[in-house]
């Protein structure tokens, strides 16, 4: 192994095994810590491929980029000494793992250039697997649910059932007399963590709620409070804010994600092809020297 690739296996074998195993790799037995050493080499192999390439001339790693990267990896330990102690036992350091990062980004930057020469994906594309793929875009109905929860607790006097039901009694006649006092009232009063949040649930598909609350959900009106509900939690309340209906999502809804999918697949197979052509121009080249 050259010096320039001495830090890279180290960090390619740690990468790899959290990769596939989420796992250092001490943690592996040693059936799983080969086949993670013949994965990471396999990878050595193809990045060195990578930066031989005539694609690879000029391309540079931004400082920021690299210090970014570094960032994150370092804020998985809590302190400098769980750091330098995880590095250590994959026979890095700050300096060697600096080393590692910049050749992968440099690999990663590579490719996106590759990939930059990939068919553009024209509205045309996109609608024509819109139309071509519907069944993937059947949706279920959803409605978006907000929410007041009064627990029931006969060891606490706000909390027994007469007290959490008197409670939340007052609370849906203040919200039928005046509705836009939701808000308002799920902070002060409701007692599930979605207070913090006005009440909101969010979109909820049928099932996903208490039997009761879904039943009630799923029967509503837009803008419509529920009656007082009781479950194994306490005593609720539950207002229907939109419906989705069923059916085939809207072209504009799901278009970008579309195009999206389509461009990442696109730059993909454009990296694929180019890597092919390099490994058998190297393939080829070996075996003109073996001969």
């Amino acid at each position: 192994m050259t010096t320039a690739l001495a830090p890279t296996l180290p960090y390619l074998v740690f990468k790899t095994a959290h990769g596939i195993y989420e796992r250092a790799p001490a943690e592996l037995s040693e059936r799983e810590l080969r086949h993670v050493r013949q994965v990471a080499r396999k990878q050595l192999d193809i990045e060195a491929l990578v930066l031989t390439a005539p694609e690879a001339q000029g391309v540079m790693v931004p400082p920021r980029t690299l210090t970014d990267a570094f960032q994150e990896i370092r804020g998985r330990y809590e302190t400098d000494q769980d750091f330098a102690d995880a590095l250590a036992a994959q026979e890095l350091d700050e300096t060697l793992l600096n080393a590692a990062l910049q050749r992968e980004l440099k690999v990663e930057a590579v490719l996106d250039r590759v990939s930059a020469k990939a068919a553009k994906v024209s509205e045309l594309d996109v609608q024509i697997f819109y139309h071509m793929h519907l069944e993937q875009f059947q949706r279920t109905e959803r409605r978006k649910a907000f929410h007041i929860l009064v627990t029931i607790n006969p060891e606490m006097k706000d909390n027994t059932p007469e007290a959490a039901l008197k409670k939340i009694t007052e609370i849906r006649k203040r919200l039928i007399k005046d509705p836009k006092r939701f808000a308002e009232q799920a902070l002060k009063h409701s007692e599930c963590p979605t207070a913090m949040n006005s009440g909101e649930i969010g979109d909820v598909e049928r099932g996903k709620l208490y039997p009761a609350l879904d039943e009630a959900l799923f029967a509503a009106k837009v803008g419509e409070l529920s009656e007082v509900l009781q479950t194994e939690l306490g005593y609720h309340l539950v207002r229907c804010d939109a419906i989705r209906p069923e059916g085939i999502a809207p072209y504009a809804e799901v278009a970008p994600r579309i195009r999206l999918v389509m461009e990442q697949n696109r730059r993909k197979l454009c990296q694929h092809g180019w890597m092919k052509e390099l490994q058998e121009a190297a393939k080829k080249a070996q075996t003109a020297e073996e001969h």
